[in-house]
This record gives structure tokens, sequence and C-alpha cells, in this order.
């Protein structure tokens, strides 16, 4: 028995949710995201529990918390709680000036309102650098709406502008408490995640030991349901989590997911820096014999790009490191690419920007995630997916709209040389690299960022 055919089997024992294929949907675009959001808060009865890295001081963020105070004055004893990264929520913008963040938007709403909200924040370790909740999944009632997204004008395309990601609505009792009760027993019930409505909050340096007992507790958790029998109707769901560079869960199965692709594998990230362990994994797919499809950003549809025409910040060197990962990546397949086997594809349209996760595997397995597949989801910050199992590919029409629909707005790369090289670059921005590569610092960015 080959190794593709063990992990397939691996995979196939997984503890599963089943899961009615009518009652999964997929959304294609981040407006009709924002929309249906919007709809399922209204709506909502019983609980509104939203995981987020961060939401934002802005038109959108502001309409998600107006629409949860409307859903709460109205029904007060709806369970609300917004969770996000702690570090992240205290402060401005990267290269901005020093502010209290969001968290002061969040301590302006408390005292406008009769009946508040929980807005938590987590902190996965002491510094933002070193990790943050990179959770993922909104939970109104028994629907879950999981997105790699955020939530701020961007994501949720309140303007002109869009960040592109994936967005499905899962209606699933199972899944939505087994989602909420990992919420509550394991992040809200911690002594590490306060409150950030109120006007004075502990630092890192109080919580410290609170926040290592956190990461502790989160290295070894996981999502808790009783594994259900699927028949030829249902599909099944694995949801998933992990934190942590040993024995993390997620990564494990996310490796044996791309080990079982024999036929066809197509990946989605927005930053290309894959850990060792998916490179390898890659390799020996391609030795195997499957198709693969990679579909990343184009460097100007990446979060950090600044055009060369705007003031330069460091920040804005990060796209052109991740091109780099993906021209020295492309060369050393350059024989695979011209034989099709491997396919590059760079998404670019207009001045929005990309930010889709996501794995198939020979039309029977989508894992739906925030994870970058990068080294710092892979050691640092904590993550989750859900995986599909869809061996009668009762999904089979609307995730071929989904793939269809993320292919529309890229170009294929059929060689290295379709990619710009670092003497290509702005002035500022090779100078930078130069650097960066002198004092031999490009692989820890790698690592962190």
């Amino acid at each position: 028995m080959d190794s593709a055919t063990v992990n397939k089997q691996l995979i196939d024992q997984l503890p599963k949710i089943a899961q009615c294929p009518d009652q999964l949907e997929t959304l294609l675009n981040a407006a009709s995201f924002r929309k249906r959001l919007l709809l399922e808060i209204a709506q909502a009865k019983f609980r509104i529990f939203l995981v987020t890295l961060y939401l934002q001081d802005d038109e959108a963020g502001r309409s998600i918390l107006d629409a949860l105070y409307v859903a709460k004055q109205k029904n007060p004893i709806l369970d609300i709680k917004v969770l996000v990264d702690w570090h992240r929520a205290q402060r401005g913008l990267i290269g901005a000036n020093k502010s209290d963040g969001n968290a002061l938007l969040y301590r302006d709403y408390s005292e406008r309102f009769t009946h508040k909200i929980d807005v938590l924040g987590v902190p996965v370790r002491n510094r933002e650098v070193f990790g943050v909740l990179h959770l993922k999944g909104f939970v109104m009632d028994n629907t879950v709406i999981y997105s790699g997204a955020s939530l701020n004008d961007v994501y949720l395309a309140q303007h002109d502008r869009y960040r592109y990601d994936r967005y499905h609505i899962i209606k699933n009792k199972v899944l939505a408490d087994c989602m909420v009760n990992f919420i509550g027993n394991t992040l809200v019930s911690s002594a590490a995640v306060t409150c950030l409505t109120q006007p004075h909050r502990p630092n890192a340096k109080v919580l410290k030991l609170a926040i290592r007992d956190l990461r502790s507790r989160l290295q070894s958790s996981s999502y808790n349901f009783i594994s259900q029998h699927t028949t030829e109707k249902h599909v099944g769901l694995t949801p998933m989590v992990g934190l942590g560079k040993h024995k993390n869960y997620l990564n494990t199965q996310i490796c044996r997911l791309i080990a079982s692709a024999r036929n066809e594998l197509i990946i989605c990230t927005p930053y290309f820096n894959p850990p060792r362990s998916v490179m390898r994994e890659l390799r020996k797919a391609l030795q195997r014999g499957a198709t693969i499809t990679i579909i990343v950003g184009d460097k100007t549809a990446n979060d950090f790009y600044i055009p060369p025409s705007e003031p330069f910040k460091t920040i804005a060197g990060l796209p052109y490191l991740y091109e780099i990962n993906l021209r020295n990546f492309a060369r050393r397949n350059e024989a695979i690419i011209a034989k099709r086997q491997l396919r590059i594809n760079l998404w670019k349209h207009d001045d929005n920007s990309f930010h889709l996760k996501g794995i198939w595997v020979d039309r029977t397995y989508m894992l739906l995630t925030g994870n970058n597949l990068n080294p710092r989801a892979w050691k640092l910050d904590l993550e989750n997916a859900i995986l599909i199992h869809d061996h009668h590919r009762l999904l089979e029409a609307q995730t071929q709209q989904e793939i269809d629909t993320i292919l529309e707005h890229t170009q294929f790369i059929g060689s290295y040389k379709h990619l710009e090289k670092l003497e290509d670059y702005p002035v500022r921005v090779r100078k930078l690299l130069k650097r960066i590569k002198r004092i031999k610092v490009d692989h820890l960015l790698n690592q962190i960022l």
C-alpha cells in the first residue's frame, strides 16, 4: 500500500459531523458576505459568537457593532461575545501614531448602551509578533459563517475596494455547539482573556502567567463532538484547531491531506512562504504525478503593497520577499511547469487585495481555513479549519463555481522568468532587500511575518 493511500485512509478515519449538502452555501464575493453576516446577526435568537483577528474602528466595523448592539437592546438575553486578538485591539495601524486602537471604539459603544456586549481580548503570547488569535468562525444560533476575513472596510467591501477571501455558510447545530463550547471552555474561561471595554486593562506583564497557562492549554485543546455516521446523502465536517510547533493537530492533518493527493491538488495562499513540511509534501505529490495548482496573490494584491508613487515604508518590502520566494520555487520547478503538471496562477484585480486560503484534493476533500500555510501559522498563531469530506461529490457544482470564480482574475505563470527579479524592483525596495540579505535576517523574517 503506497503512502498516498495510507494518508487517505487516515483522513477518512477522522471524526466527522454529518452535514446535509443543501445546508452548506458558498458565497462568492465580499459584498455578499457583509450582507449575509448582518442578516444573520439581525435574525439571531439566542447566541452570537464572533471570533476574528480584529474588528476595526471604521465604517464597516462600526456597522457590525451597530447591528450587535441593536440586537442586544431588542433581546437582552441574547448571548453575544466578540473575541479579537488582545494585542491587535490595543494598537493603531502599522505606521500610524500610537493610540488606544480599536479598544477605544469598543469602550465608546459600551458606554452608550444599556445592555452591554462582551468584547474580549485573547492574548496568545506576551507579544503580538510571537503569536496572535488567528481563529476564525462566526456563530449565529446554529449557523456558522466561516471565512478568513477580519471585520473592516476592505474585508467587507464597504467602499470601492475589497480584500478577497472565502465565505461559507454552514447550518449545523453540532458544529455550532462544538465551536461555541471551545470558545467558552478554552478562551472565555481563561484568566488571560480580558474585557476590552473597561477603561483600565491589565498589561502583558501582569497577565504573563495567565497567558502562559492559556497557551499551554491551547496546545492540547481540540473541538469536542461525537462522531456521526455519514451516508451517501451527507458530506462530513471535521473541525480542527492547532497551536505551536510541536504536536500541532491541525498541521499534521494539513500535511496528511496534501500527502493523500493522487490526481489533483489546489492550494490558495496570500503569502507564498510554505513551511518545510508543506514544501516536502508538495515535492512528493509532484513525484507521484499529481497535478498541482497554486493560486497566490500578485505582489500588488498583497495587504502590505505600497505603490512606488507613494511614500516608502519598510513594511512595503514584504510583498517583494514573497515574490522572491515564489520565483525561486518556480525556477526550481521550471521543467514541471513546462509540462503543465504544476500551475502557478497570480491573482490581480484592479487595486483590490487577495487573502484566500484553502486546499482542494482530488475533488473529494476541501479545507476551509484561515491558516496562511506559512511558518508563522505553523508555529506561532492559534489557527483552525473545517475539513469537508465529499466522497459522493454532492458539493461538486458549487465547489467548481468557487474555484472558477477565484481563477477569474488570475494569470498563469508559464515560467519563473515571468516574475520580476530583484533588479526590476524600485530602488528603495532593492536597497532594503539587499540589506536584509546582507545581515542574514531574511530567514527570521520568513518565520514570523
